[in-house]
């Protein structure tokens, strides 16, 4: 069985795009502002290409103003850099599947802007989607489990469709952690039975983190323009941080979740990732809106916004007071200072920090883990349901008992999560009621709310995780710090930016708040991205 499915490119471009790939990696810090254009002709009039390494979507709107490139061109040079970096080159593996409409798709795009209509900013911008969040079209979509190979959903998750209707090219789906990282007790983030091992673009033998493994990884390398991650509890923001990129972790509600393979309803959400805090603020406006097949989304009405680069501001730290959650430091000596270096820009930049030790008082890690339990079994069966007749196995149950009969599955890491939920009830326990119940508010009235309030702040900082550990599929992730747990248990709002570099491996810092605070959030991460500039792309090394 093909573990990717690739489109076969026109060797004039791919020849050109080598070239363009060998020059990038000579940079020592590449400028995201670095448009300079290469003149691969040869002699041969016309034949230009542009440079996509660290391009935004601003510039590439410009040069399709500009008549610059076409949206075909970009495309193509997109696929080409996927099948030399990704698939060859360094072989990330962080693309389990090309689309092989991407050109097609491309070129009615293009057509459109010829035409003089544009859907708005990320009209013609390739976005990678993680693999558990459904399209309908020619892609599968697997969750990472050789249960579900060749399975294709009946209808476009809520995400796809607002990319499509905001002009975005869904270029491919991105690998991940297997079911989202909800199946076994010790496993390898990025390393899936469908997808293999994903690997780490700044030092190719560390890990990526995930779940949203790939997503991250193609951001950073530079194989899209955008990418949709999802998180539970940190599969957005650890990404970012391993690979150096911007992830925001939304609100529950702001982003449809119909068409996702789910964990849990409660603390679920897709979010964009991307390379700068703008382009993610430009996605992140695609996606909001009511999701008629998501409840949760109803509470959104009066709180999501379609535009929130309004709050882009290189002031946007003045007159804040952020609390700094001293709690979860302590891991990494040199991740400490670099937090400390990062208060003293944002208090020179006119915020105010102060520090708190706790988020909350109450120990609810026993009734966190039972609701995922229980949700998930409740949420898998209801995605297998929404496959129809088709579906490849139709319950957590055939699931089990599939991963058991296959030479992959099983190979490295057990299915331990999986046998645990399915020997549950369901969502009308009143064990689950009572630990959601506990876990809420243990981290919204009693936990963020409450610290919030109590000391007047703005939005609440922490260092993101520490710099990428080495992979190991005989021991498992070794990962040594987090502090998405708090936002990711609320349900509320957490965007990871870069920090900085330790060991020449990345690490950022996490900026949460209370509920529908994305606004607020951005002000701080766009004001202390502009006033650091910290991303550097990745050299690939070995």
């Amino acid at each position: 069985m093909k573990r990717r499915t690739f489109i076969h490119h026109s060797g004039k471009l791919l020849i050109g795009f080598g070239l363009l790939d060998a020059l990038a990696c000579q940079s020592t810090n590449p400028k995201p502002t670095d448009l300079t254009m290469l003149d691969l002709s040869s002699g041969t009039s016309g034949n230009t290409i542009y440079k996509l390494e660290e391009m935004t979507i601003a510039q590439l709107q410009k040069g399709f103003q500009n008549g610059n490139f076409t949206v075909s061109e970009i495309v193509q040079m997109y696929l080409n850099r996927i099948e030399d970096i990704d698939q060859n080159g360094p072989a990330l593996n962080s693309i389990i599947q090309v689309n092989p409409d991407a050109l097609e798709i491309a070129k009615e795009l293009e057509k459109e802007l010829k035409d003089g209509k544009s859907r708005g900013a990320l009209h013609g911008v390739p976005v990678i989607l993680k693999d558990n969040i459904d399209t309908k079209d020619r892609m599968n979509t697997t969750a990472g489990s050789r249960a579900l190979s060749g399975s294709k959903p009946l209808q476009d998750s809520q995400v796809a469709a607002k990319l499509r209707e905001a002009g975005a090219i869904i270029l491919a789906k991105a690998n991940l952690s297997e079911w989202a990282n909800f199946r076994a007790n010790i496993s390898s983030s990025g390393w899936s039975g469908v997808g293999g091992q994903t690997k780490n673009p700044y030092k190719l033998d560390r890990n990526p983190c995930g779940s949203s493994a790939g997503s991250g990884v193609a951001v950073s390398a530079n194989l899209c323009m955008l990418a949709i991650g999802t998180e539970t509890n940190g599969s957005i923001v650890c990404p970012s941080n391993n690979n150096g990129i911007v992830g925001i972790k939304p609100t529950v509600g702001l982003v449809g979740r119909s068409g996702i393979i789910p964990i849990s309803v409660t603390q679920d959400t897709a979010g964009p990732m991307a390379r700068t805090v703008r382009d993610a603020a430009l996605c992140l406006g695609a996606l909001t809106g009511i999701d008629e097949r998501d409840p949760a989304t109803d509470k959104s009405a009066g709180n999501s916004l379609t535009d929130y680069t309004q709050f882009l501001k290189k002031d946007g730290l003045k007159g804040k007071k952020i609390g700094l959650w001293t709690g979860c430091m302590g891991f990494h000596f040199k991740v400490d200072e670099m937090v400390r270096n990062a208060v003293k820009i944002m208090e020179l930049q006119g915020a105010e920090v102060i520090e708190i030790d706790k988020i909350t008082t109450e120990n609810v890690g026993k009734e966190s883990f039972d609701v995922l339990l229980y949700e998930f079994k409740d949420g898998l069966n209801k995605y297998f349901d929404s496959l129809g007749t088709n579906a490849p196995v139709k319950s957590l149950e055939e699931l089990i008992e599939f991963n058991k009969k296959d030479d992959v599955e099983l190979k490295y890491f057990d299915q331990d999560l999986l046998e645990k939920s399915q020997a549950l009830g369901d969502l009308n326990s009143p064990e689950y009621k009572t630990s959601l119940k506990k876990m809420l508010a243990a981290y919204r009235e009693n936990g963020i709310d409450k610290v919030m309030n109590d000391n007047g702040l703005d939005a609440i900082v922490a260092p993101t995780g520490a710099p990428a550990w080495k992979t190991d599929l005989v021991v498992g992730d070794n990962y040594i710090g987090s502090s998405s747990t708090p936002a990711a248990r609320s349900g509320y709002p957490n965007i990871s930016v870069p920090m900085g570099f330790i060991g020449g491996l990345p690490v950022n810092i996490s900026i949460f708040g209370r509920a529908w605070s994305e606004g607020d959030l951005l002000e701080i991460a766009y004001a202390y991205e502009q006033a650091t500039k910290h991303r550097q792309a990745p050299k690939f090394l070995k």
